[in-house]
């Protein structure tokens, strides 16, 4: 069995192509589908995905979460991929929907399926492999292998740069990476997150060692992680008031970070989203990080 169809196997409630075949899906039951003509895409990094591969003009429905590309804000929206509704999808008349496995509730799964529809769910981990794997996976759905081959390589040769460059790197930046929703909803990432991973493959550190996933931003913590730089998404940024806001965040004045007014700003999907931009990404905080050094 193939590396494709093992990982259909293991990850798909059931399997679209462009051209007919039949897949085995997550509940054992064969499926065969032939049309890919009218594709609702769940989750940034998936809708990244199937423009890359040049099948854009054939997405009908993204969800909130998808802004890049520019072309999305001419497509309907339907709800963020976490939060779906099963009526808002059926009502694009999809003959495809490809989302992860962070999509939900899994009631609306369920009633998209019980009404019909063809779902592609794919892997959601934020590394690299996986996000190889889920355009791997997308490519070979949709008959653009090819074009998928091409963006992996560029991938891969990004990786080879970014990891070159990481060598170089003496004296690693302390980064702390807080995720703002304006400034009573403030968040710290600590480990097996997607932005520790991102500031790992920069070259740098996260200042944040003791506790996985996201907690609330506190004064004694911060002070404690002592970070040299402060990194924020831009939306993040703009809700909490723009750069000056900073350092009025309790404990940031008293970090190296604070005490140098140093921080910086990127874009939330790029950064966070492990779409085909994910390794461009990690150059460029790279080069955020250390263009001054």
């Amino acid at each position: 069995m193939s590396i494709y169809k093992t990982t259909f196997i293991l990850f798909l409630y059931s399997i679209s192509y462009a051209y007919s075949e039949e897949v085995i899906g997550l509940n054992g039951d064969a499926v065969l589908v032939d049309d890919t003509s009218r594709i609702v895409s769940l989750g940034g990094a998936v809708t990244e995905i199937v423009f890359a591969l040049g099948y854009g003009k054939k997405v009908v429905g993204v969800d909130a979460s998808s802004s890049y590309p520019e072309a999305v804000n001419d497509i309907a929206k339907v709800s963020y991929h976490r939060r779906l509704s099963a009526e808002g999808i059926i009502s694009l008349a999809p003959t495809l929907v490809i989302a992860t496995t962070e999509a939900g509730p899994p009631e609306v799964i369920q009633q998209l399926k019980g009404a019909g529809v063809t779902i592609l769910i794919l892997p959601h981990e934020p590394t690299v492999e996986c996000t190889i794997e889920k355009i791997q996976i997308i490519g070979s759905a949709l008959n653009k292998e090819k074009e998928a081959a091409e963006i992996i390589a560029k991938i891969n040769k990004d990786l080879i740069q970014v990891k070159s460059l990481n060598k170089k790197q003496i004296n690693k930046q302390k980064v702390i990476f807080i995720y703002a929703r304006g400034q009573g909803n403030l968040m710290v990432a600590g480990k097996e997150t997607a932005a520790n991973t991102m500031v790992e493959l920069a070259g740098a550190v996260n200042a944040v060692q003791d506790y996985k996933g996201y907690k609330p931003l506190t004064a004694e913590a911060v002070v404690a992680a002592a970070p040299d730089v402060i990194l924020l998404i831009d939306s993040g940024l703009l809700s909490i008031g723009g750069a000056e806001k900073i350092w009025s965040i309790p404990g940031i004045s008293l970090t190296p970070a604070g005490k140098s007014k140093r921080y910086e700003a990127v874009d939330g999907l790029r950064f966070l989203g492990f779409g085909t931009r994910v390794t461009q990404a990690a150059l460029e905080l790279n080069r955020l990080l250390y263009t001054d050094d």
